[in-house]
């Protein structure tokens, strides 16, 4: 039976008069992979940067192995500690390069910063590998590099600090559809050598049916529904789940009668 690494309780977060995040629970397992699908405005996104601790929950708690993150740490190792636990792959890895910086010296850096006595060379070498990349792609400033590459050396960094989470956030949305399923067969593959807790952010219920164990929908700032994958997606229990299925285009498709239960719900 699977421990928990990640636990997310009651998590509220109000921006002026909206709740973007009312009341979110759940949990994820180790080497477990959990989504969280909605529409833009659902709150998925601002939950994710709770869970990172690039916002703060006006209440509830975040825990990674049991150890509350929402509590304020101080000290430099301290810090350290706190974001080697979750690390976070936005959408558009060109934005979280920097463009001067060969790609081997970006995980170089990162290296140094959370493990300065560990042989750099060697370990960044091995994260290359592992994210199916070489010594060409080491010496390559990121423009150099193609939208797949990219997101593999942002995935390798998020690597270097052996995280107990990562944080996927529309990790794939910017890909062709080739590169795509390339990546997320890359991720399958690292969750099963290492043992990774994935927590996926996405409105694409493709990418959620392909790669995660369990789905939580949210709208509104809300959990709607939450459950098993395969049974949330083959039998939706919620009104905003069944719209979210039947707005994906298909054969016969009518965007009309779906704005109208959109309108109606």
């Amino acid at each position: 039976m699977s421990s928990t690494v990640l636990e997310a309780v009651g998590l509220c977060r109000t921006f002026g008069a909206v709740a973007a995040v009312d009341k979110v629970s759940f949990s994820l397992p180790e080497g477990g992979s959990l989504g969280i699908v909605g529409e833009s405005g659902s709150g998925k996104t601002t939950t994710a940067r709770i869970v990172v601790g690039l916002e703060h929950p006006d209440a509830g708690r975040v825990l990674v192995h049991g150890r509350d993150r929402t509590q304020h740490r101080r000290g430099r190792a301290e810090r350290l500690a706190r974001a080697r636990e979750v690390q976070l792959v936005f959408q558009d890895p060109f934005l979280s390069l920097d463009p001067r910086t060969p790609v081997g010296a970006v995980l170089r850096e990162t290296l140094r910063l959370h493990f300065p006595d560990a042989d750099h060379t060697r370990r960044t070498a091995e994260l290359l590998d592992q994210v199916g990349l070489g010594s060409r792609e080491a010496g390559a400033l990121p423009r150099q590099l193609s939208g797949g590459q990219r997101q593999r050396v942002a995935i390798a960094r998020a690597l270097a600090v052996e995280p107990a989470v990562l944080v996927l956030d529309e990790a794939v949305a910017a890909l062709d559809v080739s590169v795509q399923a390339q990546i997320l067969n890359l991720l399958g593959e690292i969750r099963e050598q290492t043992g990774i807790g994935y927590l996926f952010i996405t409105h694409d219920l493709g990418v959620v049916r392909c790669v995660t164990d369990e789905v939580i929908v949210m709208r509104h700032g809300r959990i709607v529904e939450s459950g098993r994958t395969a049974e949330v997606l083959a039998n939706p229990q919620h009104p905003y789940t069944r719209l979210l299925l039947e707005s994906v285009p298909r054969p016969g498709w009518d965007p009309g009668r779906i704005a109208a239960a959109r309108r109606a719900l």
